[in-house]
């Protein structure tokens, strides 16, 4: 996925969970979107490099948003709704080999008890494959790490796949990793246990669990094979 022209800054704070102020490289101080309703723990850090970009539209509040951020060597993509969208071309491009074969590619579909599941796939015979897609960019000692904060929507999102297996149906969460640090992969009991217990279920009854790196640049974001 190819990201919009990028301009750099110095983070100054974030508050309200969708709002931080920036110091731009040119001197100016601006207030940017922050698409991202977690925690945001070891993805920020005072005076740490932060990229965002600019819209046009006068329609919005805000023209900038925050795109990624800079901790120690690694880039991490802070926009979490880009997860969906390299996930979606991952899996048009071939490169996530457990979920190729599909037909069609529908996002945004709903399903279960007033869900709407990120990525459905058909295929012509009438097989059906329900992807929840999370970004993970938590990093906690070695290991990368999701949730970063408690998630009840998580873990509902968790049962409405479960529900899709005992329909017949294959169901897969997708964790991609939004940050260029390669380590090993773990669902955080420590921060949500309910998450935890609820994923060590769903996983011993048929939710399929697929786990993949995401590349990160300047100019784009794409999904590595593994």
């Amino acid at each position: 996925m190819k990201l919009p022209q990028l301009i750099h800054g110095k983070l100054i704070k974030r508050y309200k969970r969708f709002l931080a102020d920036i110091t731009l490289d040119n001197g100016e101080i601006i207030t940017a979107h922050v698409p991202n309703s977690g925690a945001m723990t070891s993805t920020i850090a005072l005076e740490c490099d932060v990229w965002v970009s600019k819209s046009d539209n006068d329609k919005r509040k805000l023209a900038y948003t925050l795109e990624l951020t800079k901790i120690e060597d690694n880039l991490i993509c802070t926009n979490t709704s880009n997860a969906n969208k390299i996930a979606i071309e991952a899996i048009q491009n071939g490169v996530i080999k457990e979920l190729k074969g599909y037909d069609s590619i529908k996002p945004e579909q709903k399903y279960g008890k007033n869900s709407r599941i990120d990525i459905l796939l058909e295929s012509n015979t009438g097989n059906k494959c329900y992807v929840e897609v999370k970004s993970v960019t938590l990093r906690i000692g070695d290991t990368l790490a999701f949730p970063d904060a408690v998630t009840s929507r998580g873990t509902k999102h968790l049962e409405e796949l479960l529900s899709m297996v005992e329909d017949g149906h294959r169901a897969v969460m997708l964790y991609v990793i939004q940050r260029n640090d390669k380590l090993p992969f773990r669902i955080a009991n420590e921060i949500d246990k309910k998450y935890y217990e609820k994923f060590m279920e769903v996983t011993s009854k048929g939710v399929e669990v697929m786990v993949y790196q995401a590349d990160i640049s300047l100019e784009k974001i794409e999904l590595i094979s593994t």
